[in-house]
């Protein structure tokens, strides 16, 4: 059975190890976010790549001439 002391007063972390906790369940956030980004990218690229490779090439657009300009 567990005492009211038990219960509500767990034991204290040090500074240390608050520090540590949070450190590392942040670096794990960030290497998951990461990651997630990565394929992402990977998946847009591969989606783009296909797209550029199944649509006609585009046609040179025509050049302007340049008229002479007039001297006043």
């Amino acid at each position: 059975m567990t005492s009211k002391d038990e219960l509500f007063n767990p034991a204290k972390l040090s500074p240390r190890d608050k520090a540590a906790a949070t450190d590392t369940t942040a670096k794990a956030i960030i290497t998951a976010e990461a990651a997630a980004r990565e394929k992402k990218t990977e998946r847009l690229k591969a989606l783009r790549l296909q797209q550029e490779a199944e649509a006609p090439p585009a046609a040179a657009p025509a050049r302007k001439r340049r008229t002479a300009s007039k001297s006043a």
